[in-house]
């Protein structure tokens, strides 16, 4: 009788245990995505061979956003995340290849290195505080991205310029996925400003520091 028992009670303890590590049929599936640009945008202008060598570092990102998360807003300062909807990597990662292309395509630097590497430059690029974010403080919904550039001169050991970079752009939907149409023309407009920004101190222009 006692064996009997015990061996009902171990078959349940199995099937409950069963249960638990099979895959569940009704959990939702989880959408990745991509922050890339939405048209190809050519080869760009040939470089210029006698200009400088530009060394782009790897944006950081702004606290609450070191992961591939997606994040949304439905008050001020409070951050959310979507559960069944992410990017293929953080989105400051994202943004480097993207950037580093950007900034080759406008014939303005002899080179133009991602970092780390081994190649010497004459102006090294930081960025710091990157964040992308859907807004659902008011109707549309709105992509805020911000970044903080900083340009050194490396071989004067000075900071020739600073400045902060701020897109909103309008989700065509309000969900995950019109947030990534308005994230990557926000990723589209921020590089437009970036690169201008550069050109501008390459020439030693005004425009570099205002």
């Amino acid at each position: 009788m006692k064996w009997g028992i015990a061996r009902t009670a171990a078959v349940v303890m199995l099937a409950t245990a069963g249960g638990c590590l099979s895959p569940r049929g009704d959990a939702p599936p989880m959408h990745t995505y991509q922050l890339s640009l939405d048209t190809a945008s050519g080869e760009g202008r040939p470089a210029d061979v006698t200009g400088s060598v530009l060394l782009v570092g790897q944006p950081q990102p702004h606290p609450g956003f070191e992961s591939p998360r997606m994040v949304y807003l439905k008050r001020p300062y409070e951050l959310e995340f979507y559960a069944t909807n992410q990017w293929t990597d953080s989105p400051a990662r994202l943004f480097a290849p993207l950037l580093v292309q950007s900034l080759s395509q406008t014939g303005t630097w002899r080179a133009v290195v991602a970092l780390p590497g081994s190649v010497r430059g004459d102006y090294r690029l930081d960025s710091s505080g990157f964040i992308v974010q859907q807004e659902f403080l008011r109707q549309p919904s709105l992509v805020r991205m911000a970044l903080r550039g900083q340009l050194v001169d490396l071989k004067e050991s000075r900071v020739v310029s600073t400045k902060l970079f701020e897109v909103e752009e309008p989700a065509p939907s309000e969900d995950a996925y019109g947030g990534v149409l308005a994230s990557n023309r926000a990723a589209a407009a921020m590089l437009a400003q970036i690169t201008s920004w550069l050109q501008s101190c390459a020439r030693h222009a005004p425009e570099c520091n205002r």
